[in-house]
């Protein structure tokens, strides 16, 4: 696993030991992710396709969406294929190159994800509370600088974290109780002291991914007091709708990850931690297209449309 070079320690690989050996609990969970890998993946390429190819899913929202939708099939591909391939050829080996692409990676589509949430939550408080400047606002090339620059800064997000992290001197073992190279378990195999920059980049994170967050709940301020000035019952039901998609992935996305990186993480297995980690790395993207699509009439006439049928619509 390592060699040794004029008294210093050069890493190659890493251990991922996420997962137990037990061949009872193999022959479940390499099924049973597999299936939520595939149905993410059918989920949101779904999504994509509807998106691009029905007129009536051309608006903003619907383009933020089927970014969300591509992030998210990229998100869940970062680590469940590497995942399900170790525990069928029972390797746990990742190399130093494939953990820090890992990181980086998931940071990178972390961040952007986020980003791009806090973009769609604008879009949802422009379109409630000055609809009649919406077109105006959200015009196609604001849309695609809000989603450029959703990308750009999850690449800055993931590059600063991947060099914090790997900046650091580590002094074995090389095992990572994770199914996947994430910051908290592999920060546990540095050397004593030696992860002070990174923690300052992880604090230095959170307060702007908190900032950003005021600012999403301040929209959603306004987005319910111009809800609730609407007179009619149907009316504040219907625009309320367009907004419980997007708050319920929010929380999902937000709360599962601060779970995990603010959990307990020590160079032991831990079955919480484990489950904290496939909380939030595995079901946002598995739960995201049928959050968004469940009471969506016009995906579900977009899809009934594909299908040559109208049965979606009466669901």
């Amino acid at each position: 696993m390592t060699e040794k070079l004029t008294n210093a320690t050069i890493i190659t690989e890493f251990l991922l030991m996420g997962f137990t050996d037990d061949q009872v609990l193999q022959g479940f969970y390499v099924p049973f992710f597999f299936l939520i890998y595939l149905t993410a993946l059918m989920g949101n390429l779904l999504i994509i396709i509807l998106t691009t190819t029905d007129r009536r899913l051309q608006s903003p929202m619907y383009f933020f969406l089927k970014n969300l939708s591509l992030i998210d099939i990229c998100y869940i591909s970062v680590t469940m294929p590497k995942s399900i391939i170790n525990s069928l050829t029972k390797s746990h080996s990742i190399s130093f190159l494939g953990c820090a692409s890992q990181i980086f990676l998931f940071i990178f589509l972390a961040g952007t994800e986020y980003a791009l949430l806090i973009v769609m939550s604008y879009d949802r408080y422009v379109a409630i509370c000055h609809p009649l400047y919406y077109e105006t606002i959200m015009n196609r090339g604001t849309c695609l600088q809000m989603v450029t620059a959703s990308w750009a800064s999850g690449c800055v997000y993931g590059s600063i974290h991947v060099a914090g992290t790997f900046s650091v001197p580590f002094c074995g073992p090389y095992i990572v109780h994770q199914f996947f190279c994430d910051i908290p378990s592999v920060l546990t195999l540095a050397c004593s002291g030696e992860q002070i920059l990174e923690y300052a980049f992880v604090i230095a994170s959170f307060t702007f991914a908190f900032v950003c967050f005021l600012f999403l709940i301040a929209s959603y301020v306004y987005i319910f007091s111009a809800v609730l000035r609407i007179s009619s019952a149907q009316g504040r039901f219907k625009t309320f709708s367009t907004c419980v998609p997007h708050l319920t992935v929010v929380i999902l996305f937000l709360f599962s990850g601060i779970a995990n990186y603010l959990g307990t993480n020590s160079k032991s297995a831990s079955s919480l931690n484990l489950f904290m980690c496939v909380l939030y790395s595995v079901l946002p993207p598995s739960l995201n297209p049928l959050i968004y699509s469940l009471r969506n009439k016009d995906m579900k006439a977009a899809l009934g449309k594909i299908l040559g049928g109208k049965l979606l619509l009466n669901i």
